[in-house]
Parts: C-alpha cells; sequence; structure tokens
C-alpha cells in the first residue's frame, strides 16, 4: 500500500514537472503572426507563395522558438492597417504594396518610375542591390518601428486592361478610366499617357469594372488572371510599364528580441521567400495560369518598340517633375540612385 502510495506521489510529480516545462517552453516561444492581402494558394499568387516558404524555414530551423501563423485574405484588416499593425508589434510581419506604404511613406513613389525597366532581371539586380539597400534604410527611418527584409515580387511587369478599345497609341488611351492605386505617381502616369486616373481600393476593382465604375485597371499578369479579370475587361495590353514590388517589412520590436541565430534565420527565411515570390511569378506568366491562358479570354496586344518610346517620353517626366517639385531632397536622391542602378543593370548582363 505504501509502495502504490509513493509511486502515486512520484508519477503526480513527474507529471507536474512535465507540465510546468512545457508551459515554460511554450512561454519561450516567439510568436510571429504575418498577415497579407492575397489568398491561400501558394501555387497560385505569389504572396502566399512567399508567406508559405517563410512560414516553412521558421518553423523546421528555429526548433520551436519562433512559431509562425499566417493570416491571409485581409483576416486581420487591409493591407494598410497591417503596415501599422507591424509598427505597433500587434502583428510581427506583413508584405507592404506600394499603395498600403504610400500614406506612411510617401518616397515611395521614386520605384514608379514608369518604362523604365528592360527585364526582369534587372528589376532583381536593382532591388537586390545598393538602391535596395538605401531604400531599406530609408524606409526603416521615416516608419521607424520596423525592418526590411526584402522586396518579393508580387507578379512582375504592369499590363492594362480595359473594356473600350485595344490600347496600341496614345491616342488609344484618351478619355480611358483606369483604377489606380492611392500613389500620386501612379495618377501621374495614367494622366500623362491621356487616360483618367480613378484611385480605388483594391476591394472594389472587379465590382467597378464590372459596374463601369471605371474602364480598366493596371497589374501584373499574375493577378489578372488570378482574380479572373477578363470576365469583366475585353482587352489588355502589354505595357510593362510600372514594376511595383512587395516590401517586407517585419516589426522591430520583435525583430530586437530575437537571438542573433534566429535573426539569421529568419534572414535567411526571408530571402527565400522573395525568390518564391520571383519563382512562382515567373512560372505562371509562363503558363496556362498566365499570358497563354489568357490569350483565348482577352483579347492581348504588345507594344511596338517605337510606341513603347513614346509612352516612356510622354510618362518619366511626370513623374520625375512630381518627385522633384515635392521639395523632399532625400526622395531626389534616391531617384538618382533609382536611375543610375536602373541604367546599370539594363546595360549590363544579370549573370556575371
Amino acid at each position: 500500500m505504501k509502495s502504490r502510495t509513493l509511486s502515486l506521489l512520484l508519477g503526480g510529480v513527474v507529471a507536474a514537472s512535465l507540465s510546468l516545462a512545457a508551459a515554460s517552453a511554450s512561454a519561450d516561444t516567439k510568436l510571429l503572426k504575418f498577415a497579407h492581402d492575397n489568398k491561400t494558394d501558394p501555387f497560385e499568387n505569389p504572396a502566399h507563395a512567399c508567406t508559405a516558404v517563410f512560414n516553412n524555414i521558421i518553423e523546421n530551423e528555429t526548433n520551436g522558438s519562433i512559431k509562425t501563423e499566417v493570416f491571409p485574405s485581409n483576416q486581420l484588416g487591409n493591407a494598410r492597417e497591417h503596415v501599422q499593425m507591424v509598427r505597433d508589434n500587434v502583428i510581427q510581419a506583413t508584405l507592404a504594396s506600394t499603395g498600403a506604404l504610400a500614406s506612411y511613406y510617401p518616397r515611395i513613389d521614386v520605384l514608379n518610375l514608369p518604362f523604365a525597366f528592360d527585364s526582369n532581371a534587372s528589376t532583381y539586380r536593382v532591388f537586390d542591390g545598393p538602391f535596395g539597400e538605401a531604400f531599406a534604410e530609408d524606409i526603416e527611418s521615416v516608419l521607424g518601428d520596423v525592418k526590411v527584409l526584402g522586396f518579393p515580387d508580387t507578379g512582375g511587369f504592369f499590363a492594362v486592361t480595359n473594356s473600350k478599345r485595344p490600347i496600341n497609341t496614345l491616342d488609344d488611351f484618351k478619355g480611358i478610366r483606369i483604377r489606380t492605386m492611392t500613389v500620386p505617381a501612379h495618377q501621374a502616369v495614367i494622366q500623362s499617357l491621356g487616360g483618367e486616373a480613378y484611385p480605388l481600393a483594391w476591394g472594389e476593382v472587379y465590382t467597378g469594372l464590372q459596374t463601369g465604375v471605371i474602364d480598366g485597371q493596371m497589374n501584373p499578369i499574375p493577378i489578372i488572371s488570378f482574380w479572373k479579370m477578363f470576365e469583366v475587361q475585353k482587352y489588355m495590353t502589354l505595357t510593362n510599364h510600372l514594376f511595383s514590388p512587395y516590401t517586407f517589412v517585419i516589426s522591430k520590436t520583435f525583430w530586437d528580441g530575437l537571438t542573433p541565430e534566429e535573426q539569421t534565420i529568419v534572414r535567411k527565411a526571408a530571402e527565400s521567400c522573395v525568390a518564391a515570390s520571383r519563382g512562382l511569378s515567373r512560372i505562371i506568366e509562363a503558363s496556362d495560369r498566365g499570358l497563354s491562358g489568357l490569350a483565348d479570354k482577352i483579347e492581348i496586344t504588345a507594344l511596338s518598340a517605337e510606341d513603347r518610346e513614346r509612352f516612356k517620353s510622354a510618362s518619366q517626366p511626370a513623374v520625375i517633375e512630381l518627385i522633384e517639385q515635392s521639395g523632399d531632397t532625400k526622395a531626389v536622391e534616391l531617384l538618382e540612385l533609382f536611375r543610375t542602378e536602373v541604367n546599370k543593370a539594363n546595360s549590363e548582363p544579370y549573370l556575371q
């Protein structure tokens, strides 16, 4: 009887010890909540591909010291609210679009110099090089509460769709109402090309196209395909006029609370996230979920080299003037660095 009582007591002590250890381990675990505004299929959109890869590396390589939770489809608020929530450490990470970041960081407009890049490879070189480093540092300096971990791909170069007519020349653009983000440079681009810029929240775009509130919109091909814009649009022009990456921001409070080893893992996971977004974007473009899949659903045209130069000549000065007249010397400095690095990337082979 005494032996049985002793065994029960010892068992209770062991169980209590295990419970305390589990509670202690749970208390030591750092929770990283990651929100974005896209849907949940990592094979359909670059944002969730990015977060899925990031999540997998963090979970596997930190031995449980960091646990991640991903909240897609604006479950925790809209994209702009996600940025503020990262600053407040309510969530720890998000992929901020240029539109979401613009109200906190107006210098984002330096990215919106139209018809700047000659290829996707050029964009990677610019955002992974001296400009990307300077740009990240400036975002951190202005926002104060975030760490920038890279610039994932939103889907590649922008194309323009509309329901009125094919757009091949500047004259074709006249009078067409195009949805833009609430980004001054985007509006300046459309207006300089002869169109009518109409800022509209992303959640209202499909309905706006359906009801005729807007005639068209501009986005990367994977987004046009994934959101089935062809159901409410007749024409698409491969303008390739903008490349607008996400900015991967993480809470500085959270970052500063990580060990050096954990920071290394998070950096590596972020780099893989960026690579995944770029890889999936190119795969979608080349597959039947991209351009070839859209070919029998919407009339597609591409700008001739001559018309691309005309579009460039009409729109670039408008954005340069917008930034130079802002009175923001740092924005002008960043624009000059951007143009220098873009020209270098366009003129040199990507692989050297």
